[in-house]
């Protein structure tokens, strides 16, 4: 007799935990976790990182018995509009190719570009064919995109997200799910998810709520108005064992930089708490789907 599949496993967005390699891995062995998504290492992008900085990191991953299960790009985020150098997103996608060689991953993190101040139509038409040119590039590199519900064209809606898949017709494109980014961006973030769950190759675990001023405050998964419990059943009952990498924002705030704000920084106890709550949440979720 099989046995029954296992759940997703637990990962973390590192630098959400510390600047540096040595307490995003402390991070991990305190929640006995396995699996590391990078977005920085010391503030460096890792696209942006000397390749020979990445041969150490991979080898230092690998003696801590992790493995890196994704990188966050900049390709298409907040900092990059449809009005900017596509140029730029190449040259990051080209890195990435060799660095996620060496680190043993083949996912990367985009997002599909503000508008820049483009008529919504040429926003459209600008997002979409530079996500089908990276969709091309990544399949040519054996790289799979997952593509998150943030900023960009298609990062607030479904038909757009789904109607981006269509365009690039390509294997290498798939969907990031993040929980929290409704709250921030203003729409129900179950209702997106409920459309598009069967794309979803990749979670992000963040929980918020609205302040009275009109800001977003991030708040433990599960205390918030996200519906991340809902969330996660909606994924279960969709079959996903992809990660569920959380990505707490409760000390460090990247985009806050578009706004010359300070970040903040990572904070390791604060990233040991969450992944906590993750695991209590998730049980509850899979176990009541039968899942081990």
């Amino acid at each position: 007799m099989s046995s029954a599949p296992e759940r997703p496993r637990p990962a973390g967005i590192g630098d959400e935990a510390a600047p540096g390699l040595d307490g995003q891995l402390d991070a991990l062995r305190a929640l006995g976790w396995d699996l590391l998504e990078l977005r920085t290492l010391n503030g460096v992008p890792v696209a942006a990182l000397p390749e020979d900085a990445v041969v150490r990191t991979a080898a230092r991953i690998r003696d801590a018995g992790a493995t890196v299960v994704a990188v966050a790009a900049k390709i298409g985020d907040w900092s990059r509009p449809a009005t900017g150098d596509f140029a730029a997103d190449v040259a990051e996608l080209d890195a990435l190719v060799r660095r996620c060689a060496l680190l043993g991953t083949r996912t990367v993190r985009i997002m599909s570009y503000p508008s820049g101040g483009l008529t919504a139509a040429e926003w459209g038409r600008t997002a979409r064919a530079r996500v089908r040119e990276l969709a091309r590039r990544a399949e040519d590199a054996g790289l799979l995109l997952v593509h998150e519900n943030c900023a960009g064209w298609a990062g607030e809606d479904a038909d757009r997200a789904l109607d981006l898949l269509a365009h690039a017709d390509s294997p290498a494109l798939r969907l990031l799910f993040d929980t929290g980014n409704g709250v921030a961006h203003g729409y129900d973030g179950p209702a997106m998810l409920r459309r598009i769950a069967p794309h979803v190759a990749h979670v992000h675990i963040k929980d918020a709520v609205r302040t009275p001023g009109g800001d977003t405050a991030y708040v433990p998964p599960g205390r918030g108005e996200a519906g991340v419990e809902e969330c996660l059943r909606i994924l279960a009952g969709h079959g996903y064992r992809g990660a569920l990498s959380i990505e707490p924002h409760l000390h460090l705030r990247p985009h806050l930089l578009a706004r010359g704000g300070d970040p903040g920084r990572g904070d390791v106890a604060a990233f040991v708490d969450y992944g906590r709550r993750l695991e209590e949440l998730a049980h509850r979720v899979w176990s009541a789907e039968g899942v081990r």
